[in-house]
């Protein structure tokens, strides 16, 4: 989708010649504008707000933001200082990268962003796939509401997956009602106008979608980090496992156009990013539902011609669509990272039938052989859910085994957590709570044994390492990632962050490494 003639006009009005980058956003030009300060050149006080706001996206965004901004400039002359915002994370990547939009968008209307939650307003974006996820953000709403007493000007709102469930939204509106606004994962890209709405004081505002096939590109991101990005290749997933209850929450799926996001990797290479993460439920399905078909291996054949980008990764990969192609591709490529997160869930063929995953146990370990064949040093992860319904302990000795004969590097390990809306929420034989900690706490001493001998395998080489911050504990150290998501610690200065060094891998301290600069 191309910007829309309203934003193209405000922003060719802007000139500027920068280090990296010249003005050139027009229609069927491919543009090596840097997103991250390209909105920020687009002059929102040009707008007009007397007019209507334009129909088409993202124009409408747009006209909207340049109304929060408004507005944000008239709470900051009542508090006498500029407003913050903070907004809080909980969850996967996706939700980290939907996180990065709410804060671009914060920040191009003139709030001051902070990790602080005593801020002015403060966004939780939420996860749902756990029991858990759900409870930490009724406990921090208790706390929030607390704080708005003090502040009754602050303003609270809810997103992410947790919203996109009835039962959660109808339980805020009764026992949370000093929240502002709740909107869920498939209307993310109309912060701008519900906020505009909250600032002018319209009262709990509600919006929350079942599903969309709407996808909306060029709004604003502030990034994390300068030298690495995530990148949203596709939203949604198709996959329906009878324990998750993601595809309810983030729809069906749906790619992006690949010009979309080849376009947005060049205008971040273009602002220093070395690193991207290709982010989807299901990568290996990209392009499937695209006009022109296009499969992930080719997608990323494409990403990698791209100058500036040095290292590629992506997540999540479902085994039932691991190709080939995906395979030959990796083992190919200099910029490809030698990391395959590859979820298991279960080692029992009975139990993933069950669950839904359309493979099976030998399929699984096939599948992990042809990779370890064709990249002898890629370094594979997994989830693995301990207590599903039914799991009888002949099913927990098949699990151990794949964790025996996979020898994955590292593994996230879960406890079985009851969906409500799942079909797994309503099967029999739950498996008693001091079982499934019996078994988890076996497989937890499996999986660390396991890690700690393939990560040591490694001590005595020099490999590249992305240096990524300061040690927290130790300010003379660097903390980087290898190639295969290993972390680093070795002596350096700030000057490197963002930065491929040599580093000699000297003594492997179970799941990291301590070295020094070759």
């Amino acid at each position: 989708m191309e910007t829309d003639r309203f934003v193209r006009k405000i922003y060719l009005q802007k000139k500027r010649v920068g280090r990296r980058w010249h003005p050139r956003f027009t229609t069927g030009q491919k543009g090596t504008e840097n997103p991250k300060r390209m909105y920020n050149e687009i002059n929102l006080d040009e707008i007009n707000l007397m007019q209507e706001p334009p129909a088409a996206e993202p124009g409408r965004q747009y006209y909207f933001m340049a109304k929060c901004r408004a507005l944000v400039r008239e709470l900051s002359g009542k508090l006498g200082r500029q407003p913050q915002a903070c907004t809080k994370t909980f969850g996967c990547q996706m939700n980290a990268r939907d996180s990065e939009k709410l804060t671009g968008i914060l920040e191009l209307i003139g709030y001051t962003i902070t990790e602080d939650e005593h801020a002015d307003l403060v966004i939780y974006n939420t996860c749902t796939v756990r029991e858990n996820a759900n409870l930490k953000v009724y406990g921090r709403l208790g706390v929030l509401g607390g704080m708005k007493k003090k502040q009754p000007h602050k303003l609270i709102a809810l997103c992410g997956c947790m919203m996109q469930e009835p039962e959660v939204v109808e339980k805020i509106r009764k026992s949370y009602r000093f929240v502002d606004l709740i909107f869920g994962t498939h209307n993310i890209y109309k912060f701008a106008e519900l906020l505009a709405a909250c600032l002018e004081g319209d009262g709990m505002i509600i919006d929350v979608w079942k599903d969309t096939d709407k996808i909306v590109e060029n709004l604003p991101v502030e990034r994390k980090y300068p030298f690495k990005s995530g990148v949203n290749i596709m939203f949604g997933c198709n996959n329906f496992c009878s324990y998750c209850i993601v595809p309810y929450v983030r729809g069906r799926e749906r790619s992006r156009e690949p010009r979309e996001i080849l376009r947005e990797i060049e205008r971040l290479a273009a602002d220093g990013v070395v690193e991207v993460m290709l982010l989807g439920q299901n990568v290996n399905s990209y392009g499937k539902n695209l006009p022109e078909p296009m499969s992930f291996a080719q997608l990323l054949r494409e990403v990698e011609k791209i100058d500036g980008i040095k290292r590629i990764r992506f997540m999540t990969s479902h085994p039932k669509d691991l190709s080939d192609e995906l395979i030959e591709v990796m083992a190919s490529s200099e910029k490809i990272c030698r990391h395959m997160h590859l979820p298991l869930q279960s080692g029992s063929s009975r139990i993933l039938k069950i669950m839904n995953r359309r493979y099976t146990k030998e399929q699984y370990l096939a599948l992990v052989e042809k990779l370890r064949r064709a990249i002898p040093d890629i370094s594979l992860t997994t989830d693995i859910i301990v207590g599903f319904p039914g799991e009888t302990e002949e099913d927990f000795e098949e699990t151990l085994d794949v964790v025996r004969r996979a020898r994955y590097d590292s593994a996230f390990t879960f406890i079985y957590s009851k969906r409500t809306g799942t079909p797994a929420a309503a099967m029999e034989n739950q498996v008693p709570e001091e079982v499934v900690k019996e078994r988890f706490d076996r497989l937890l001493a499996l999986v660390q044994e396991i890690s700690g001998e393939m990560a040591a395998r490694l001590t005595g080489q020099t490999l590249p390492v992305l240096a990524e911050e300061v040690n927290s504990q130790d300010a003379s150290l660097l903390t980087g990632r290898l190639s295969n998501n290993l972390l680093v610690h070795f002596p350096g200065d700030a000057s490197l962050i963002g930065k491929i060094v040599d580093v000699h891998l000297q003594e492997c301290r179970g799941f990291y490494y301590m070295g020094e600069r070759y």
